[in-house]
């Protein structure tokens, strides 16, 4: 067991092991965007990194099938940040918010020597998409392509430039995939640890393996911060969510089955490296 399992199996509660906890009809998301952690300043505009920490907290949301309703804010800024970014986050926050349907509700401020964010999405849904309910012979597919989010986090790295619309500052959500397939999905959560250790999740709250229909490789499997959607359904419903997935225009992946064997993560844990 990894460090960040070890903490979390610390704390006993049935609410605990998806995207987001699901309290009667609300489901509630809360994660993290941190400077030198998830991204550093020199690779992102203020806006863009208010942007992505709002955006990768309604993925969130969006993949327990709920609609994102209120948002809870906690920024560290640095002392010396200028009014002019502070600006540049407000937008940030906002627009994305806005596209969503997300009310800013409140939150916290406080000085800091680097620039950190937490963010809580209050969402509701009449029907929960969980990480669990998946039986054998069940079918897996990820939704978009995966991979260039890592390929252009080493650019960065490497000092190299990226497009504004790459994914690793643009995330597309697929809230109308899912919306579109809620009948027919048996499980699903985000992609942001990589599919392979993603794959994990669903492997330990299942009691499942995987059969891949052909080899994947770690460039692909091991890319984190895709925020694409990572399914589960019958395979009776195979045919139908291939259709609404075409109707949302949301390129689909079907790449696995489930089975009765141990599944084994290729990848490295992302968190306590």
């Amino acid at each position: 067991m990894n460090l960040e399992n070890y903490f979390i199996s610390q704390f006993k509660s049935n609410h605990i092991g998806d995207d987001g906890a699901v309290i009667k009809k609300s489901v509630y998301t809360k994660d993290a965007f941190f400077e030198d952690v998830h991204f550093k300043k020199k690779w992102m505009s203020h806006y863009q990194i208010a942007s992505k920490a709002m955006l990768i907290n309604i993925s969130d949301a969006i993949a327990m099938n709920a609609k994102p309703k209120y948002a809870l804010l906690s920024v560290a800024m640095p002392k010396n940040i200028t009014k002019k970014e502070m600006k540049e986050l407000v937008a940030g926050f906002k627009d994305v918010a806005d596209k969503y349907g997300v009310e800013i509700i409140g939150g916290d401020t406080i000085s800091n020597i680097k620039l950190d964010i937490t963010i809580t999405i209050i969402s509701q849904t009449d029907k929960p998409l969980l990480r669990t309910k998946i039986r054998k012979g069940y079918l897996l597919g990820f939704t978009g392509e995966l991979g260039k989010s890592a390929k252009d986090l080493k650019k960065l790295v490497n000092l190299g430039k990226i497009h504004k619309k790459s994914k690793f500052v643009d995330i597309k959500l697929r809230d109308k995939f899912v919306s579109n397939c809620e009948r027919f999905l048996s499980s699903g959560m985000d992609i942001s640890d990589g599919l392979f250790s993603d794959l994990d999740k669903l492997s330990s709250a299942n009691k499942i393996g995987f059969r891949f229909k052909g080899y994947m490789s770690k460039h692909i499997g091991c890319s984190g911060e895709e925020y694409e959607m990572l399914v589960a359904f019958d395979k009776r419903d195979a045919k139908a969510v291939v259709r609404r997935a075409a109707q949302s225009r949301t390129p689909l992946t079907i790449f696995a089955s489930s089975v009765r064997n141990r599944y084994t993560n290729r990848c490295k844990a992302h968190h306590f490296n």
